[in-house]
């Protein structure tokens, strides 16, 4: 039973252990690989040989996790231009004045004029906030991104992303083995909704949400808050347990503790079905009628210049 475990394990650890060396490091993949198949090839000989084939896979597992769990996440990389910074905001009691919300102008899918601005806001005057679906190919898997409305400014627009490096693009499989930080990017809809229709020609739907004010509120301080922690503390990003959707589930337990889980979480595209199915989504019909009455990409697309797009999207 022993000799059929270790038989079991060992194929389990030299998989995953590959994938992690194969993330990080992709400049030397060949040496690093190489490494681990003559380590594994030393605890194969211990096991077969001496006996002491158990004690060579410890040490190899302690090794190797040992590695790997040191990774700690930084602040100081090379990044991309559009997740360079991460807001961060200072709360005085209904005023919050956010710092690093981007508002770049996009000329196309990869190039924008780079701008970062402040923002000041009264929380009384948040009136509702929306959530922003954008799909680029499974239907299954969404960007999800959360508006907030206001009845004196334009909304404001936060979107759990990885934080990349120059150079780097998303890798599913890189986000489960700490390949990205997290980042949490505040931003008017003309930079990050415009970009996603339009240049990026994503099918974006926007759900307007049964929050209150009030609750908008708390949902919109507990952004406020990760913002200001991932600016002190940054963070790993996790392609299933801290991603777009798991934060934002996080987050809007402040408003209902008991939220269960949902297969939706890992199959975003499915979260307005989930968040339909506990009232979440406003609007009157089935939930087919809500996604389409959502769809705002044709919308975005057709906005003639000079128009406000916040205004212009909604209808």
């Amino acid at each position: 039973m022993k000799s059929l475990l270790f038989w079991l394990l060992l194929p389990l650890f030299l998989a995953w252990a590959a994938t992690a060396l194969w993330v990080q490091f992709p400049g030397a993949r060949a040496p690093a690989l190489g490494a681990l198949v003559v380590a594994v090839a030393v605890v194969v000989w211990l096991r077969l040989g001496p006996g002491w084939g158990w004690t060579g896979l410890a040490v190899l597992v302690l090794c190797l996790s040992g590695w790997y769990f040191s990774l700690v996440p930084r602040q100081d990389r090379d990044w991309a231009p559009d997740v360079s910074r991460i807001v961060r905001g200072e709360v005085a009691g209904d005023i919050v004045t956010l710092e690093n919300v981007r508002a770049f102008r996009w000329i196309d899918a990869d190039t924008a004029d780079e701008a970062w601005t402040s923002r000041r806001v009264d929380l009384t005057k948040i009136e509702g906030a929306d959530m922003i679906t954008s799909v680029w190919g499974n239907p299954l898997i969404a960007h999800l991104l959360v508006s907030f409305r206001f009845t004196d400014a334009p909304p404001v627009t936060f979107s759990v992303e990885i934080r990349r490096e120059k150079g780097e693009k998303f890798s599913a499989l890189g986000g489960f083995f700490r390949q990205f930080e997290l980042a949490l990017i505040a931003a008017d809809e003309d930079d990050i909704v415009q970009w996603r229709a339009v240049p990026r020609a994503e099918e974006v739907r926007l759900y307007p949400l049964t929050l209150t004010p009030d609750q908008a509120r708390q949902v919109f301080l507990q952004y406020v808050d990760l913002g200001n922690d991932l600016n002190r503390k940054p963070r790993w990003y996790n392609t299933l347990t801290s991603n777009c959707t798991t934060v934002v589930w996080q987050l809007s337990k402040v408003l209902s503790p008991d939220l269960p889980l949902d297969p939706s979480l890992l199959l975003s595209g499915r979260l307005p079905e989930y968040l339909d199915k506990f009232g979440a989504l406003a609007g009157e019909g089935t939930l087919a009628e809500k996604r389409g009455r959502a769809l705002i990409s044709a919308r975005a697309r057709a906005m003639p210049p000079g128009e406000d797009f916040a205004a212009w999207i909604r209808p």
